[in-house]
């Protein structure tokens, strides 16, 4: 009998490790077929702003983000300087989130991955400024292997060279690491430099639906915004009038 039950346990873990691998919803699928393009970020705190909204809570705002039109929602999970936690993304799966859900921290080791695959998300961030492009292409390989896709994110003309990884989707940062200044213009200044097929997405300091019209029609298909959302009273709402917004014209 007891070894019935740990065939049977045995057996039920084996779907859930081929669960956990299974691919999630693809964010380079949705952004092509999305007429928005906005990843809406759950973020709570930031470096540079202290705390944005810190009684956020994650069952709440990212399952109104995907009721008000977000193509996929970005959740910081960085405990130290942005208020998050890998339960985040558990709680807004557990809330009825079913789009792509980008898993947003500082990756540096393969075990950021596993958390990132157990927890629901979808894809990962990976920071060619944190990272060699020897170490990039392996948690690249390992994140695939997981059924995760990678927004590989570039914030400078020397970090392109990583474009040859070939990421699932292309980032640029318009957020400089260091000095944490934002700048539209970088995501201009670098968009001709992707490859021409890349899913291309700009990053940070978005804050006007017209920016948003502009970077279109530089390439780029998906818009990472957190703060402008976040910083009021209810970002589902902010989200779906910036929406209509950029469509009003």
């Amino acid at each position: 009998m007891a070894t019935d039950i740990l065939q049977e346990i045995v057996a039920h873990k084996r779907l859930e490790l081929e669960q956990m691998r299974r691919k999630k919803p693809s964010l380079r699928q949705a952004l092509l077929d999305s007429d928005s393009g906005i990843i809406a970020e759950f973020k709570r705190r930031s470096p540079s702003k202290g705390w944005i909204k810190e009684e956020g809570r994650a069952d709440i705002i990212p399952l109104s983000y995907q009721q008000n039109g977000a193509v996929a929602i970005s959740i910081l999970t960085d405990k130290q300087y942005f208020g998050g936690h890998d339960r985040f993304i558990v709680e807004a799966r557990q809330s009825g989130v079913t789009i792509p859900i980008l898993y947003k921290n500082f990756v540096i080791d393969e075990m950021q991955l596993y958390e990132a695959a157990l927890c629901g998300a979808s894809a990962v961030l990976l920071i060619a400024a944190c990272l060699s492009k020897e170490k990039l292409r392996a948690l690249l390989h390992t994140a695939h292997e997981l059924g995760l896709e990678v927004l590989l994110e570039m914030h400078s003309e020397e970090e392109l060279e990583y474009c040859e990884l070939e990421p699932d989707v292309y980032g640029i940062n318009n957020r400089n690491l260091g000095s944490f200044v934002t700048d539209v213009e970088n995501s201009f200044r670098l968009a001709e430099r992707l490859p021409k097929d890349a899913v291309k997405v700009s990053e940070s300091g978005i804050s006007k639906p017209e920016t948003i019209r502009e970077l279109r029609q530089a390439g780029f298909q998906g818009f990472l915004i957190g703060e402008t959302f976040m910083k009021t009273p209810d970002p589902g709402v902010a989200l779906h009038t910036f929406i209509e917004q950029i469509n009003s014209k």
